[in-house]
C-alpha cells in the first residue's frame, strides 16, 4: 500500500495538495493527530492493502500543532511502517516568509501557532523549527513562493512520478434540441447534419441503441467521419482540461429528437473512451 504524509508550513499549499490527491483517488485525512498515524496505516493495510472503495492509497495532512515531541517521532514511525511493507512518502510544502505573510494578510486567516504573545513572523519561524523532522525525511519538497494553485497541482503530479496524474470523469449525454440544450455542459456537439433514421418508416420507433439504427448510421460516410472527428478532438483536448485540474467534464451530443443520431454517437464515444481507460458515464436524456 502507499501512504503519503502531506506537511509543510501553514499557507504553503497543504490544502491544495490534499485536494489534488483526493481528486485523483486517494483517501485523504487532514490534520491527523500523530498518535493515530501508526495505527491508521497498519489498520488500513490489514483492512485491504490500504484501499477504501476505489482509493488508490491514503494521504494524511500533519501540521505543527502535534507538538515537538510527537513530530520528532515521525522518522521512527516511518521506518517501522516501511518494515511492514507500507510505502511511506513525505511531501513537504515550503514558502518564503514574505510570501506566507502576504497570503495570511490577503486571506485574513489566523496562523495556527499565533496567540496573544506570538506575532505572525514568530509563529512562522516556530513552525519551521517544529517541522524540521518532517522536512528532513521528505521525499518531495516543493517551494510555492512563486507558484499559483494550478502550477502547484502540476508540480505535484510531476513530483509524484505520475502517481497522481489527474483523470477527469467524463459524462456523455445525448439530448434532443427540440427539448432544449442541457444545462451545465462543457461541450455541445450538433449531429443534426447526419442522415436521419426518423425518415425510415421501419426505424422510426427504434432508438440509437438498436442494431438496425446503428447499421443504418454505420453505412453513412458522414456519420463515420463525424465520429472520427469528435474522437480526435476530444482525445486532444480532454487531457488539457485534466492538466488544468478539472475533475469532471460533461459532453452533450444533440439531434432533433434525441432518439437516434445523438444516442448512436454518444454510445460510440462511450465505447472509445472506456477502451482508452477513461472513467465514463453515459446518459440518454430523452430515452425512458
Amino acid at each position: 500500500m502507499e501512504f503519503i504524509i502531506v506537511s509543510g508550513l501553514s499557507g504553503a499549499g497543504k490544502t491544495v495538495a490534499l485536494r489534488t490527491l483526493e481528486d485523483v483517488g486517494y483517501s485523504c485525512i487532514d490534520n491527523l493527530p500523530l498518535f493515530l498515524l501508526r495505527d491508521l496505516a497498519l489498520g488500513l493495510k490489514h483492512a485491504g492493502d490500504g484501499r477504501r472503495g476505489d482509493s488508490i492509497g491514503t494521504a494524511v495532512g500533519i501540521d505543527a500543532r502535534n507538538g515537538p515531541d510527537r513530530l520528532a517521532e515521525v522518522p521512527r514511525i516511518i521506518r517501522e511502517l516501511e518494515a511492514r511493507d507500507i510505502r511511506v512518502r513525505v511531501l513537504f510544502l515550503d514558502a518564503a516568509n514574505a510570501a506566507l505573510i502576504q497570503r495570511f494578510s490577503e486571506t485574513r486567516r489566523k496562523h495556527p501557532l499565533t496567540d496573544g504573545d506570538r506575532s505572525l513572523v514568530e509563529a512562522i519561524e516556530l513552525e519551521r523549527r517544529l517541522l524540521e523532522p518532517l522536512q528532513y525525511v521528505a521525499e518531495l519538497q516543493i517551494d510555492t513562493t512563486h507558484t499559483n494553485v494550478h502550477e502547484l497541482r502540476e508540480l505535484l503530479r510531476e513530483g509524484l512520478d505520475g502517481t497522481a496524474a489527474a483523470q477527469a470523469s467524463v459524462l456523455l449525454q445525448s439530448f434532443g434540441f427540440k427539448n432544449g440544450v442541457p444545462m451545465g455542459v462543457d461541450f455541445v456537439f450538433d449531429v443534426r447534419c447526419l442522415p436521419n433514421p426518423h425518415w425510415q418508416q421501419e426505424l422510426r420507433p427504434l432508438t440509437g441503441l438498436d442494431a438496425p439504427v446503428v447499421q443504418f448510421l454505420e453505412r453513412s460516410a458522414e456519420a463515420k467521419q463525424m465520429r472520427t472527428d469528435l474522437i480526435q478532438f476530444l482525445d486532444r483536448w480532454i487531457p488539457r482540461f485534466e492538466t488544468d485540474g478539472r475533475s469532471y467534464l460533461t459532453i452533450a451530443v444533440g439531434c432533433t429528437g434525441g432518439q437516434h443520431r445523438s444516442v448512436y454517437m454518444v454510445e460510440a464515444l462511450g465505447r472509445h473512451f472506456r477502451d482508452t481507460g477513461h472513467r465514463v458515464l453515459v446518459r440518454h436524456r430523452e430515452l425512458p
